[in-house]
């Protein structure tokens, strides 16, 4: 197993922080996020061993996540940008920022997918299955969002996420 973290840990971390310190079971976590039981398995040891969840009851640690979210998926996992597609808002275009950050001039980033309403910036997801995974949980959709808007945003956009995915974290996770 890789010592280091995916891209869809970071996925699945942010799934566990969207069930409000409930424990789903890994066929449950897989299902919703359409990959296998083992991805999800795998996924799990990962922050366990990067101290992101707690190694009794899978639970993740608010002020690693936070830290981690905030301060380190950018460097871990940089923003990639492409052509114009048709997709799914996220950074600064989706909840929660939109309704803070005016539109520019820019083309808005969206993850790239056929069920998409929006034609924008390509923004590659963390995992081919984000999309799909943040249409089914708002909550998902928006620390997804925020933590794109961290990795590839401006200053005045990675702010204003920051001190969204502080606030969500902590009423995910301490009620």
């Amino acid at each position: 197993m890789p010592r280091g973290l995916l891209p869809q840990d970071v996925v699945v971390l942010a799934k566990l922080v969207s069930q409000r310190g409930q424990r789903p079971p890994i066929a449950q976590l897989a299902g919703e996020l359409s990959m296998s039981s083992s991805q999800i398995h795998l996924s799990l040891k990962r922050l366990e061993l990067a101290r992101l969840i707690s190694s009794e009851d899978r639970r993740p640690l608010l002020r690693a996540v936070e830290e981690f979210l905030i301060h380190g998926v950018k460097y871990a996992f940089p923003a990639q940008r492409g052509e114009i597609t048709r997709g799914m808002p996220t950074a600064h275009a989706a909840p929660p920022l939109n309704q803070q950050i005016a539109e520019g001039a820019d083309p808005q980033p969206v993850w790239p997918s056929p069920q998409g309403h929006v034609r924008g910036s390509t923004f590659e997801p963390l995992h081919r299955a984000v999309p799909a995974a943040a249409v089914k949980d708002p909550v998902l959709y928006e620390i997804l969002a925020l933590i794109d808007a961290l990795r590839d945003g401006r200053t005045r956009e990675r702010l204003a996420a920051e001190r969204a995915l502080a606030d969500l974290l902590r009423k995910s996770l301490h009620g």
